[in-house]
């Protein structure tokens, strides 16, 4: 097994004994007009071993509305740990839809909805400098719309995104060059349970599909395979189940993470 030179790989300077790895999971299960997603338990604990496991200390929180969730980032984006760390995973489980996520009171698409682009807004290189520069890995397990992958093809267009006007970047640092300039958005890699507009699957057993794999896949491979590697494994997993496909998105990995790289 040959590792790419270093200056491909994402640093981990800190030994085990200080690193201070810190990992946000955020489940919704109980829903003022929504289904009961039973079985999302049995995710919640598999991922929490797992992140353990991988040396992440997990923030937990269920049941919460939009409001809530990016209350919650916003305080896990701030915590002093991440000085410490060299990475961090943020998970998102609850029913959804095309822009989102649902919070325990929402109705439809337009209520109660947490913006997937509040996830990357929080954690950026703005503001989140802790992370700068670290992998930040984004977990989502959601349905975004009603259809089955296999049967529906969707041609929507996907909306843009924002760009930065060159007179905003060029204020950002040219004043003194000491001052770095940055990508606002980057070293983020996000693994999606299913493409856009498409449902995911879960049993009331034994939790979700996307999440079985994922925890699989990770323990099986976390010590020799890189992140994405890890990601094209549980997509791949999926190749005999038409109905669903995890989705790698946003994603601004500059290099590869692995999560043991000493070993």
């Amino acid at each position: 097994h040959h590792l790419p030179p270093s200056s491909q790989i994402y640093p981990i300077h800190l030994p085990r004994e200080t690193r201070t790895r810190r990992a946000l999971l955020i489940c919704n299960t109980k829903f003022e007009h929504l289904s009961q997603r039973n079985g999302a338990e049995v995710d919640v604990k598999e991922m929490t071993k797992l992140l353990e496991g991988l040396g992440y200390r997990v923030d937990f929180h269920e049941n919460l509305t939009s409001q809530e969730m990016a209350t919650v980032m916003k305080k896990f984006a701030g915590h002093k740990d991440h000085l410490t760390s060299d990475s961090t995973f943020l998970v998102f489980m609850s029913h959804g839809c095309r822009t989102g996520l649902c919070g325990i009171k929402s109705r439809n698409e337009t209520t109660d909805i947490l913006s997937l682009n509040t996830i990357y807004e929080n954690f950026n290189s703005k503001r989140c400098r802790a992370l700068m520069g670290k992998p930040k890995v984004v977990i989502i397990q959601s349905c975004r719309g009603d259809n089955v992958g296999s049967v529906l093809v969707c041609d929507s267009t996907i909306p843009e995104m924002p760009t930065l006007s060159s007179d905003s970047m060029i204020a950002a640092g040219l004043e003194d060059d000491k001052i770095r300039e940055v990508h606002l958005e980057s070293d983020f890699a996000t693994l999606y349970s299913s493409t856009p507009d498409t449902v995911s699957w879960r049993s009331p057993t034994t939790g979700s599909l996307f999440i079985q794999s994922l925890v699989k896949q990770f323990r099986n491979h976390a010590f020799n395979s890189d992140l994405q590697e890890m990601f094209r494994k549980v997509q791949y997993s999926f190749e005999n189940f038409p109905q669903q496909l995890p989705t790698q998105e946003r994603t601004t990995m500059l290099k590869k993470f692995y999560l043991f790289p000493g070993h």
